[in-house]
């Protein structure tokens, strides 16, 4: 499908444009690409499992009813919308959002993986912390994305580009809004065994959205071995200062399948392994796919018009 990208702050000659957000935008004249191709082929399947097995929860135990486990659900969203909005009005009384004035270098970082991703209307914000981080939340639009003042400092620019478009995929896939009815509805009152094995699957859920939004930040930074750079420092944390601490990161990370507690580790994260994070990403990076959709995405960014105002 051929879409036309908006940029706010730039009308070309003689251009029409619209008001969006509270900031006029001019429509480019080139076409733009807009995909979801590199989503994880199992993480649709794995959502649909779940969602069976939610279902199977409520026909098999008397604790939920079908109407009671929709009025949980429902409740639970709500639950999540308010705490998205309270955590959004605590974070504008501390962090520092991304702005073409105030963060120039990392605006434009995060307009070039916006326009590469195509992603609808997000804010960015650097928060003061003491770890290496970024994480993105938002049932209605703006999306945010926050990162941790930390990884300014530890990570360049490519790295700081799979960051960011690790979690504009998680936007642009709908991650954000799709976590809290899952897990609504793996909350649903049930039998210990039955909540145990739909927080499970809740989580291999949450485990392929992972995977799914590392392709996004791949395609966002275009070297793998930056993507894969990026994971390893922060695994490695913002203690590691030297090369030393991230070759011991790495050995970490090399040995993290070694022993079954780490496996057992994995079935009850929300992430994956980092070393199977890495091994994904190295098959996408040498796939056709990718290959195909890089191409692709790049020409966002060229037809890109005018600069991005409002990051």
């Amino acid at each position: 499908m051929h879409l036309y990208i908006a940029c706010p702050g730039y009308l070309a000659g003689g251009g029409s444009g619209a008001t969006i957000g509270g900031r006029r935008w001019a429509i480019a004249t080139h076409r733009i690409y807009r995909t979801t191709a590199y989503r994880y082929p199992r993480e649709r399947l794995i959502l649909a499992l779940t969602l069976l097995l939610v279902l199977l929860v409520i026909a098999l135990t008397a604790t939920a009813t079908v109407c009671l486990s929709g009025v949980f659900v429902l409740a639970m969203v709500a639950i999540s919308y308010a705490a998205n909005r309270r955590h959004h009005q605590a974070l504008l009384g501390q962090a520092a959002p991304v702005t073409r004035r105030d963060t120039p270098g990392l605006a434009a970082l995060v307009a070039e993986s916006a326009a590469r991703l195509q992603v609808g209307s997000v804010r960015v914000f650097v928060v003061p912390h003491d770890t290496l981080n970024a994480y993105t939340f938002g049932l209605s639009s703006p999306k945010v994305v926050v990162l941790h003042s930390p990884l300014l400092r530890a990570m360049d620019g490519d790295e700081l580009r799979f960051v960011l478009g690790h979690e504009l995929g998680h936007v642009r896939l709908g991650h954000t809004w799709l976590n809290s009815l899952v897990g609504g509805m793996a909350g649903i009152p049930s039998p210990f065994l039955a909540s145990a094995l739909l927080a499970m699957a809740f989580l291999w859920w949450n485990r392929a959205c992972e995977y799914s939004a590392d392709r996004a930040g791949l395609l966002a930074c275009g070297e793998p071995r930056k993507a894969i750079s990026a994971l390893v420092k922060l695994a490695a944390g913002a203690d590691a200062r030297t090369r030393a601490d991230l070759e011991r990161a790495l050995r970490r990370i090399e040995a993290e399948d070694d022993h079954l507690v780490g496996e057992l580790g994995e079935v009850l994260a929300t992430h994956p392994m980092t070393l199977r994070r890495i091994e994904e990403l190295r098959r996408y990076a040498s796939s056709g796919e990718y290959r195909r959709l890089r191409t692709l995405v790049e020409r966002n960014v060229a037809a890109a018009v005018g600069r991005v105002d409002g990051f």
